[in-house]
């Protein structure tokens, strides 16, 4: 007999791992959610998990979530902004996406606060903190998210500020990726005791197909999972420099 490797199957192991190690952490089944990550797969992917029961899917590219949000509109799919966001961008999110979990900088919490009002629409945000010591990641200092959260809470009222989002290290070394979702989770608590009026800190989406199950053991209530349920990706020069692709 053969192994089903389908879409389907692939998603349905790992929301069984996820039930599993939330159980093995003293939790709930179905406690912690699952964002697949659609980034760089196409139209009939993304149809197939949808089929599965999938209606979330998390994008790296702004650009991605445009090409993809007319093609794919009869599937009532809520988009997820997971990447770093340019501000010239801001208005591809304002418009389509239903969340952003990369919210990263007072300049980009502003400039989609513009396009949102415009847009007569309101969408959930997660904080994205930088808590490994990756040049290459993104991420709020956080020694400034207190402030940061303060003034979202006043200045920027169609972002809804649901938690905070975290990127850990790219290591071997497990207790240095633990400590990145760890130091999250503690931060997050001490956010609480704020108790900043119009935050809401009950989401910490941390944790990808590599790591996950550690993050879920240190608190995550949304894990991000794209190579394990897609497969992997394979990266055309248009990924890297876009501008091939445009001719520039």
């Amino acid at each position: 007999m053969t192994e089903d490797n389908s879409i389907a199957a692939r998603l349905a192991q790992i929301l069984r791992r996820i039930d599993e190690a939330a159980v093995g952490a003293g939790r709930t089944p179905g406690s912690v959610a699952l964002l697949p990550v659609s980034k760089t797969f196409g139209e009939a992917a993304i149809r197939e998990a949808v089929a599965a029961g999938a209606r979330r899917f998390g994008e790296n590219k702004a650009q991605e979530i445009r090409s993809k949000y007319e093609p794919l509109a009869d599937c009532g799919i809520d988009w997820v902004m997971i990447g770093h966001l340019q501000t010239n961008k801001a208005k591809d999110v304002a418009r389509m996406a239903s969340e952003i979990q990369s919210l990263d900088r007072m300049e980009l919490a502003i400039a989609l606060d513009k396009r949102l009002q415009q847009e007569g629409r309101a969408i959930d945000a997660l904080v994205q903190v930088k808590t490994s010591t990756e040049p290459s990641k993104y991420g709020l200092p956080p020694e400034q998210l207190p402030d940061f959260l303060r003034r979202l809470a006043r200045e920027t009222p169609t972002l809804r500020v649901r938690g905070l989002m975290t990127l850990a290290i790219n290591a071997p070394d497990q207790d240095a990726v633990r400590a990145c979702f760890r130091s999250l989770r503690q931060l997050r608590d001490r956010m609480l005791d704020e108790a900043i009026d119009g935050i809401e800190l009950a989401r910490l989406s941390m944790g990808m197909s590599g790591d996950f199950e550690t993050a879920i053991q240190e608190g995550s209530t949304e894990v991000r999972i794209g190579t394990a349920i897609f497969g992997g990706r394979i990266y055309g020069d248009d990924h890297y420099w876009p501008e091939k692709k445009s001719g520039a």
